[in-house]
């Protein structure tokens, strides 16, 4: 049986470029590789927007193995219901709205992409964003798809057969790839371009808020120098790959491809933030399980609606939250990365109860730290004035909803992974026939 791999678009805005682009990627896998390639887009733009994806869709001719599934979010949660349903779940509409809620998830929709890969048999998923485009050499797109599927899912022995250089460890002997991901190119990951034009020193202050507070001054002006900047500006020459420990800083998650690793444990769910998709990346690191990082980085841009009033106040907000949940997520990592290769079963494969075990223990953790977050963004805010003090406004009113919000998303996030192998389970069981056009 040939394999299958997943290539997936998650998207809430117009991006046709980024639909008939993809398609072409997955085109050069299914020509280069034995692979059937599923491409899936999931869809909750709007109707005007959807439309266009759906007549791009309809106008690319698809390259033989390669079938096109684009589902808007009523097909979505129709599928989440029959797969909630099936597992028996005892908190069934509170699964739901984790998998599909009402506001904006980066983990979420991405959570959707695994556990429909799952039900139409791909064995790796492959993510890239509509803000996103591929680089071009002497006039034809880089791919990363190339990249991921010559190492993906191998064994460390064939896998080094296929990269320029290892740098593995110990524990990655003979262990599969679980991991192949890049980086980007062009504008930063997170938009705050802005902001450091108008101040650097409060640039720093803000953007060194995702670290541990109790970080020395030095590691935190180190993080914040290579805070979201990717791979920089160098353009595609050639090749260059390194299979190993894959360092979470290195890779973007417009440039991922995971194997097994994402059946295990999900990305965790959170609404209204940015970040919440970079988990398993994490994870990955902490387990010591091997990944190879390669240099086909993708070029990624801002959209204009993020320079709109009601844009820019959104993604401020999404910013903040993001700043917030890393009071959880560095205890988190922290502890993963102590627990090491014991967060692994006899088989490799991850203790998804221990990393639930983990997140639920952090709930428990003091909030001081992010009351003085909060304290340093509403000051700074306030300096940087503009549209910038109407945020800090904004969160004056808004601390201890926000407080609770952070520590809330990591009750669900403890949830979604104690229900994640039942979904798993189910999604296998229900098959991909519904799916596929």
């Amino acid at each position: 049986m040939r394999r299958r791999i997943c290539l997936t678009l998650p998207t809430n805005r117009a991006c046709t470029a980024m639909v008939s682009a993809l398609s072409q990627e997955a085109a050069h896998a299914a020509e280069h590789f034995d692979v059937d390639v599923h491409v899936l887009i999931l869809d909750s733009s709007g109707r005007e927007a959807f439309a266009e994806h759906a007549r791009t869709v309809r106008d690319t001719r698809q390259a033989p193995d390669v079938t096109v599934h684009h589902l808007d979010e009523a097909e979505q949660r129709g599928f989440l219901r029959e797969i909630i349903r099936r597992s028996e779940q005892a908190q069934a509409e509170r699964v739901l709205a984790l998998m599909l809620p009402e506001g904006v998830s980066y983990g979420s929709c991405t959570n959707r992409a695994f556990l429909i890969a799952r039900a139409l048999g791909c064995e790796s998923v492959h993510r890239r964003d509509s803000d996103s485009r591929y680089q071009l050499r002497n006039g034809r797109p880089v791919f990363p798809v190339h990249q991921e599927l010559l190492s993906l899912g191998k064994r460390t022995s064939d896998a080094a057969r296929h990269v320029s250089r290892t740098a593995l460890e110990p524990c990655h002997e003979d262990r599969r790839v679980v991991m192949v991901g890049g980086s980007f190119i062009g504008e930063m990951s997170v938009d705050l371009g802005e902001m450091h034009r108008l101040h650097q020193g409060l640039y720093h202050d803000i953007v060194a808020l995702w670290a541990p507070l109790t970080w020395p001054e030095e590691k935190k002006r180190e993080l914040v120098d290579e805070s979201f900047k990717g791979a920089g500006t160098e353009a595609f020459t050639h090749d260059r790959s390194v299979l190993g420990r894959v360092d979470p800083m290195r890779v973007d998650m417009c440039n991922i491809s995971f194997f097994q690793v994402h059946e295990r444990v999900p990305l965790l769910p959170a609404t209204d933030t940015i970040g919440s998709d970079y988990f398993l990346i994490h994870l990955v690191h902490a387990a010591g399980l091997p990944g190879v990082l390669h240099n086909r980085n993708i070029v990624n841009f801002h959209t204009g609606e993020r320079r709109t009033d009601s844009g820019f106040t959104s993604y401020q907000m999404a910013f903040v939250k993001f700043l917030l949940s890393m009071l959880y997520l560095n205890w988190i990592y922290t502890r993963m990365g102590a627990a090491g290769t014991t967060l692994l079963d006899q088989d490799g494969a991850v203790r998804a109860s221990l990393v639930a075990e983990l997140v639920r223990e952090s709930t428990a953790l003091d909030v001081s730290e992010n009351v003085a977050r909060l304290d340093v963004l509403e000051r700074s805010f306030q300096r940087l004035g503009g549209r910038y003090a109407t945020i800090a406004d904004r969160l004056t009113g808004l601390r201890p909803r926000l407080l609770e919000e952070a520590r809330r998303d990591m009750e669900d996030f403890a949830l979604l992974i104690d229900s994640w192998d039942g979904l798993m389970r189910a999604a296998s069981t229900a098959g991909f026939h519904q799916l596929s056009r």
